[in-house]
């Protein structure tokens, strides 16, 4: 047997022996009481709270293996950890805690002539594996979520996070221990083994949903290789729409924001799309902007006239750069917008600038990704931004979920039916 089958068949029985723990973890969260979910949960912020300093030195050292391996600027900033964030981190468990419970939700309910009365009531999805990379606060925010939609969750962080991770996790542990819940409703995969990966998504009957959280190389691997449902997350390739009727005041607080808030999440715009007749009214407003806060501006036609930009190449559209870098061209009017965005969109978020109701409607009509926004920067995709206290991700496909996955969006349902001694005929 060489080394490789030896890596395997351990990574298989490591992810088999978590998940069987995990099944038994759901079926007692799945009719835990929402006091029991929502004392971990304080319990795990008052812990991230007292361990914060241990949290910090954990993202340290992770920080620090990160510039040894020359990862990027904006790849850095994902996996940094501050108080600030910390704190972030801790307030998003809190908001969690005090959400409705989603687990037992009557979602409709009828009676039919036959004398049956029938009830769809919201339930958990099981076991979830949540594979993600860089950022530590997706521990904690996958954790609380999973807990307070009654899952068990397995986590797999990527190995830059992985020292913040676990610190982050103990911090989770502990307040499943102080509420009384079993602590393998939250685990982590601490090995750096890539061979788990291919166990959790070959672990059929044992995890019922894949969620992946990272780049697109991870999105397609989990993609191609899962043989356990997955909820999709392709990258966020999001666009800006300055239209004709854009308020331009707006328009440069929105592009600035959208852009250059945190350059390296999902929901940092990547295009800037300008209408032709915005531009010969406004001049190089938005890309002057961008120019001066450092951003590397990759211009096509016209637009690639303008002193500081860059030739777009073709493959600049489509792209997400994560990074200080933004594709821009210009089009003419709100159709050729949506074309473009139709065919180098990922389905994540797109915004339009525009005062036109009627321009503003035709976008949201004719465009159908996961989240559509007007006057408003794209970076807030988000589900604390939503109101969900976190998110697990930004689902881009069209089944079960979509948009930001929170607390509700892990919950299935299941029929209750009662009857008084009904048959049929």
């Amino acid at each position: 047997m060489d080394e490789q089958t030896t890596g395997e068949d351990a990574a298989r029985t490591l992810i088999e022996d978590m998940a069987h723990a995990a099944r038994a973890a759901a079926a007692e969260l799945a009719c835990a009481t929402a006091e029991s979910k929502r004392n971990a949960l304080l319990a795990a912020a008052e812990a991230m709270h007292a361990d914060q300093d241990k949290i910090l030195t954990a993202n340290a050292a992770d920080l620090a293996r990160a510039e040894d391996r020359e990862m990027s600027p904006a790849m850095i900033d994902r996996l940094r950890l501050t108080p600030e964030r910390l704190r972030g981190v801790a307030d998003s468990l809190r908001a969690i805690a005090h959400q409705p419970d989603p687990v037992g939700r009557v979602l409709a309910e009828w009676d039919r002539p036959n004398g049956l009365h029938i009830q769809r009531v919201a339930t958990p999805l099981g076991v979830l594996g949540v594979i993600y990379e860089s950022r530590p606060n997706v521990t904690a925010d996958a954790g609380a979520l999973a807990l307070k939609s009654g899952n068990a969750v397995i986590l797999r962080g990527g190995s830059d996070s992985i020292q913040s991770s676990g610190a982050i996790h103990a911090c989770m542990v502990q307040g499943l221990r102080q509420a009384g819940l079993p602590q393998a409703a939250i685990q982590l995969v601490t090995s750096r083994d890539r061979a788990v990966v291919a166990a959790m998504l070959r672990a059929q009957g044992l995890i019922d949903v894949i969620i992946p959280r990272g780049g697109k190389g991870l999105v397609g691997l989990v993609q191609s290789e899962a043989r356990v449902p997955v909820f999709a997350h392709l990258e966020g390739v999001c666009h800006v729409y300055a239209d004709a009727d854009a308020d331009p005041q707006k328009a440069l607080r929105v592009v600035l924001n959208a852009k250059t808030r945190r350059t390296g999440i999902c929901g940092a715009a990547e295009c800037l799309l300008i209408d032709r007749a915005f531009y010969d009214r406004h001049g190089d407003l938005l890309l002057r902007a961008l120019l001066d806060a450092g951003v590397e501006v990759r211009a096509e036609g016209a637009l690639a006239q303008i002193p500081g930009t860059v030739p777009a190449q073709p493959d600049d559209f489509g792209r997400e750069f994560l990074d200080s870098v933004i594709a821009t061209k210009l089009v003419d009017g709100v159709d050729e917008a949506i074309a473009h965005i139709r065919r180098f969109g990922s389905g994540h978020t797109e915004s339009i600038l525009t005062e036109n109701d009627d321009t503003a409607a035709r976008f949201f009509q004719r465009l159908d990704s996961a989240i559509l926004m007007r006057n408003a920067s794209t970076q807030f995709a988000d589900g604390g931004e939503f109101g969900m206290g976190a998110e697990i991700g930004i689902a881009t496909g069209k089944m079960h979920a979509r948009g930001p996955v929170g607390a509700e969006q892990l919950t299935s349902f299941k029929y209750i039916v009662t009857g008084d001694g009904a048959i049929r005929d």
